[in-house]
């Protein structure tokens, strides 16, 4: 992948770092500041984490010293989450464009798929002035989304446009990250009662979910799985047979089990992957 610090250094832009790994002050931000410093960034930890000993000002601290400076404020918060994502699932609150913009960020970057739910793309909103000049950019002509993607995200877009904030949008993402255990063990219990008198038996257990894609690390999020006995074969040799499958059937390996975990699949394909199950493990 590309970080950070190497993306800016082929812009000819010098880097400067503030603060420490885990503490980092107001006055860092202060003292770091000189006639050449052309902006603040500041870069959400949405694939990693620090615990223990931790401090870091509010972004409201940030931006009135940026804005007292004169310096734009860019914040990268990576995931894209739109929606409260501690509303959806019983895990941390991610942070949002929105608060992003209400703390007084200039500039706000972020990532069009991930929790966001739409096509991979990066999206950076904020001050118009700063957008405008960004556009104006002779190398943005480079890095600009196709008619593909920008027909993908205006569909993503129009879906949380038409919800107006008071209701969780269509998107697949969303709908994997809020559907409740309860729900997920009745369709596991469906599928099961379909699969009674294969070989292989299929049992109910619970499961973990994660959000993946380099979105919150720490968050775990209670789910349900199928669990399947590979009778006679290994259990890569069974995970191999389901990803051949028509549709493929793509599970994993946890603690020598084989599961399918149902927060993965679509309410529409459990008949689709019962049948499948069927034809394979009979």
């Amino acid at each position: 992948g590309f970080r950070i610090p190497e993306v800016l250094e082929t812009s000819g832009a010098k880097l400067v770092e503030v603060g420490a790994t885990n503490k980092t002050h107001l006055q860092d931000y202060a003292e770091a500041i000189c006639d050449q410093t052309a902006l603040i960034l500041k870069v959400h930890r949405s694939n990693f984490y620090l615990e223990g000993f931790t401090g870091e000002p509010h972004m409201t601290e940030i931006s009135s010293l940026a804005h007292d400076h004169d310096i734009p404020l860019v914040e990268d918060l990576g995931s894209g989450a739109i929606m409260n994502t501690d509303q959806m699932a019983p895990i941390d609150h991610e942070p949002t464009p929105q608060e992003s913009l209400r703390n007084g960020i200039d500039l706000v970057i972020f990532s069009g798929d991930k929790l966001l739910g739409g096509p991979q793309a990066g999206i950076i909103a904020g001050n118009a002035d700063l957008v405008a000049r960004i556009k104006s950019e002779p190398f943005f002509r480079a890095v600009r989304c196709d008619k593909l993607i920008l027909t993908v995200l205006q569909e993503c877009i129009d879906d949380y446009l038409a919800c107006k904030g008071e209701s969780r949008p269509p998107i697949p993402v969303l709908d994997c990250l809020s559907t409740s255990v309860e729900e997920l063990r009745g369709r596991a219990e469906e599928i099961t009662s379909q699969l009674a008198d294969l070989g292989s038996p299929v049992t109910i257990v619970d499961a973990v979910s994660r959000t993946g894609g380099g979105t919150m690390p720490k968050a775990e999020i209670p789910s349900v799985a199928l669990e399947i006995e590979s009778v006679g074969v290994s259990h890569e040799e069974l995970a191999r047979r389901l990803r051949a499958a028509t549709p493929p059937i793509v599970g994993y390996v946890h603690e020598e089990r084989f599961l399918l975990n149902l927060r993965t699949v679509f309410p529409s394909q459990d008949q689709h992957l019962a049948r499948a199950l069927l034809e394979l493990l009979q």
